[in-house]
């Protein structure tokens, strides 16, 4: 069997020889690997997918979340003896309040007595004896989150009679974020474990059907790195193609949503607008997705071949 002349491997530096031998030795192994490579790259391809799903969810939940928390408001209804002016200035001082108006208990009466087609506003007063309604502070919190939080802070006050927000719709919004989480996360550690078992395997068969390359490698005095660095790059390969063809399945994944929505009312336009990731999570989350298939890559076949590394 003729074998390739083995370069020497030097202390700080890495020679255009060793480099071209790796190269040859890593493709030589993804020959010998057969339909387990595609099975590897399948595996990885699937996990990377849903982890890139799983985080751009998880962003644009929490991107609506925010959005919506500086929606919904909280309405502070006083007591009839308390001047609203009085707490605005104080409540916003509050870290997780984004802004404070005061509804004055006049302007709210007009209001009202608008709505129900009443024009005589005096005598309307007149024959109740007094104004029946309260000042009234509307309340926006920087995020959704912070709404319960901040609303049992304001029922602590004493000139505050009544605190009212839409707490079931806070708290679906929630639960629905974290339930999404916890799925997507379960699901993720079971392909992980899948991922490393599918390229542990693959890299094993290749080394076997190698044995006797890899001897006559170590007759002619070839280091355990040089033997089986080949077969680590092989693992990274794999977590590198999986995670491009992941990331280039939820680009068109994403360009037909776009196409779709474009199509639909203008409320939903709006809404995948308000969806869109920030340009820092549109270079954050390809990272992620290379990074995180090299170390699933790596991590497998360094399993499969640490029994000849270490010893």
């Amino acid at each position: 069997m003729r074998m390739p002349s083995l370069p020497m491997p030097l202390p700080f530096k890495v020679t255009v020889t060793q480099v071209q031998y790796l190269l040859q030795e890593t493709v030589k192994g993804l020959q010998r690997g057969s339909w387990m490579n595609w099975a590897a790259v399948s595996t990885v391809t699937v996990l990377l997918f849903l982890l890139g799903l799983s985080l751009q969810t998880n962003w644009q939940i929490n991107s609506f979340l925010t959005q919506a928390g500086s929606q919904l408001e909280i309405s502070v209804y006083l007591k009839p003896s308390v001047s609203g002016a009085t707490l605005q200035q104080q409540i916003q001082q509050f870290p997780d309040v984004a802004s404070v108006s005061l509804v004055p208990r006049d302007r709210a009466w007009r209001e009202l007595l608008t709505e129900l087609g009443t024009t005589d506003l005096q005598g309307a007063t007149d024959a109740l004896g007094q104004n029946p309604l309260v000042d009234e502070l509307k309340i926006q919190a920087k995020q959704a989150d912070q709404v319960p939080k901040i609303a049992q802070m304001l029922t602590n006050f004493t000139e505050v009679d009544h605190v009212s927000y839409l707490n079931e719709v806070m708290q679906n919004l929630g639960q629905l974020n974290r339930g999404i989480g916890k799925m997507g996360w379960a699901v993720i550690g079971l392909l992980t474990l899948t991922a490393l078992a599918v390229i542990n395997t693959t890299i094993r068969l290749i080394v076997v059907a190698r044995h006797q390359e890899i001897e006559v490698m170590q007759l002619v005095g070839a280091t355990t790195t040089w033997i089986y660095l080949p077969f680590l790059l092989q693992g990274i390969l794999f977590g590198l193609i999986g995670g491009g063809v992941a990331l280039t399945f939820m680009a068109t994944a994403r360009h037909f949503m776009q196409q779709l929505l474009q199509q639909q009312p203008v409320f939903l336009q709006v809404l995948a607008k308000s969806l869109q990731l920030s340009p820092t999570q549109l270079w954050v989350l390809p990272l992620t997705i290379l990074g995180f298939g090299s170390f699933i890559g790596l991590t497998g076949s360094f399993l499969a071949v640490r029994r000849f590394i270490l010893r």
